[in-house]
């Protein structure tokens, strides 16, 4: 695809493999949208991306562990665009962001089901008339290869918590949106897949989780770049990558039952009409 006049919306690109690839797809003419909590970080991107010679991202800020931050974003976005090529929902929390132990976001969701998953769940759908608008459009939802079952009796871990079991749960639950979305949106031009970029990149969850990296952000960038605009993927949706290659989810992601479970728990959490 060629990306310039794209208009690419980022979340979590102010740091990390997200903001790589909001650095290489701006120098590649698309119109950047990035978003993040800190606006420090965001200005840095901005003025490093101006200083290449290209044109200035714009960034978004909000807070994507409540509701409320996650629709103020896609009415911003809503307010300034009319149409949006890509989304990449990027942002999340690592499986020991702000320690280990369980923590509830501002609605009561459990924080890494909320931030890494629930979040992007209702920015898809509150989106969806801007990236139908651009058919033919895409969706690339980073996940991870560190994947767990949800229990649906206890969803919100309230017994046995573990921050790796939470991440993984989240991750997971994003690759079973993906599916079911791509068969949602089979016909509409919009093109969904998920992926896991690289493992233990150089970042800055890796790092606060006390891990030593294996990879580096450029080669996460590049798996997820792939799916951004790759012509082999183009019109291939409801897949799952890892790094560059087709891969297999964890067995829950294709069953269907559970991913209707998912999708009606998912609509009554973010108060979405079905």
């Amino acid at each position: 695809m060629d990306m310039r006049g794209k208009t690419v919306l980022i979340t979590g690109s102010t740091d990390g493999v997200g903001r790589y690839v909001a650095s290489r797809l701006a120098a590649e003419g698309a119109r950047v949208l990035i978003h993040g909590r800190d606006a420090a970080r965001a200005r840095a991107l901005i003025d490093e991306v101006v200083k290449a010679g290209h044109v200035a991202p714009t960034f978004y800020q909000s807070d994507l562990s409540s509701m409320a931050g996650t629709r103020e974003l896609a009415t911003a976005v809503t307010r300034d665009h009319a149409r949006l090529d890509v989304l990449v929902s990027n942002a999340g929390i690592g499986s020991q962001s702000d320690g280990p132990h369980r923590q509830e976001s501002r609605d009561g969701h459990e924080l890494r089901f909320a931030v890494n998953y629930l979040s992007g769940f209702l920015l898809v759908h509150l989106l969806l008339p801007l990236l139908k608008a651009a058919v033919p459009s895409r969706i690339v939802n980073v996940a991870s290869l560190g994947q767990h079952p949800i229990d649906f009796d206890d969803v919100m871990i309230t017994k046995g918590y573990s921050g790796s079991r939470a991440y993984a749960q989240s991750k997971l639950s994003q690759i079973m949106f993906t599916i079911d979305l791509a068969e949602e949106l089979k016909d509409a031009g919009i093109t969904v897949n998920a992926l896991h970029p690289a493992t233990y990149m150089n970042t800055t969850m890796v790092r606060a989780g006390g891990i030593a990296p294996l990879s580096t952000v450029e080669q996460g960038g590049a798996a997820i770049l792939h799916l951004v605009e790759g012509d082999d993927v183009a019109g291939r949706s409801g897949l799952f990558f890892n790094g560059m290659n087709e891969a297999r989810a964890n067995p829950q992601a294709y069953d269907a039952d559970a991913r209707r479970r998912l999708r009606a728990l998912s609509l009554k959490l973010t108060a979405l009409s079905s």
